[in-house]
Formats: C-alpha cells, structure tokens, sequence
C-alpha cells in the first residue's frame, strides 16, 4: 500500500475503515502529538503518501500544523465546520471527501440497497 492515512484518535479510525479498504494503514496522533508521537508516525509511515484527516476546530488546526512541519507534502482532508469531529461525520461525506483526495481507488463504497436493485430488476 503506497498511501498512509493520520487521524486524530481511534474512533475517526474506526469510521474511516468503514469507508476504506482494509489494507490501507489509518494511523492514530491520540491527541496533540508531541515528539515521540511524531517520530513513531514518520516510522510507521515509512516512504508512504501521507494524507491527515482532522476535524474542522481548533485541535485538530493544532494538529495539522504540527503534521504539516512533520509530514510536508502530506495532502490535508478535514471535516466541515458544523460536523462533531470525523467520528461523528456522515460515511457520504467522508466518501465525498476521500474522494476530493483522489483515493477512489481506495475507498469502500455502501451497497445499494436491495430494494432499489429489486425496483430495477423489474423493468
């Protein structure tokens, strides 16, 4: 996998692997990062496209600016103003998001339901 994705903590982890492939490595700051904490993310991330994903409010600014010094041609993705933080952000927007970001070929699209695929079976 040649991408690495950084988020905030491990509920925005947790949603964001209901929208993204499996293989994908979604690693955690746990909070404002300090320098032990940066250093274990350049390690884990290796030679990979960093992309950090982070709520809209004054934490998660913090936080990508001390990834932006850390990471400096990682691609920034965050939620809009208004959403609690990326654990609470709807999947579509997320998905809308990823996709900005150019990871379509990374992200787990929802199933139509089967009632629509039924509707259409019937013309």
């Amino acid at each position: 996998m040649d991408i690495a994705l950084i988020v905030e903590g491990k509920n925005d982890r947790s949603r964001l692997r209901r929208v993204l492939a499996e293989e994908v490595p979604v690693l955690c700051t746990y909070g404002t990062p300090g320098t032990l904490q940066v250093e274990k993310l350049r390690r884990q991330v290796g030679d990979k496209q960093v992309y950090i994903f982070t709520d809209n409010d004054a934490s998660g600014r913090r936080i990508r600016g001390i990834l932006r010094d850390a990471f400096p041609d990682a691609e920034h993705i965050h939620t809009r103003r208004g959403y609690p933080g990326v654990e609470k952000t709807p999947e579509d927007y997320l998905i809308e998001q990823l996709e900005k970001a150019g990871l379509e070929a990374y992200i787990l699209y929802p199933a139509q339901s089967a009632a629509i695929w039924n509707k259409e079976d019937q013309f």
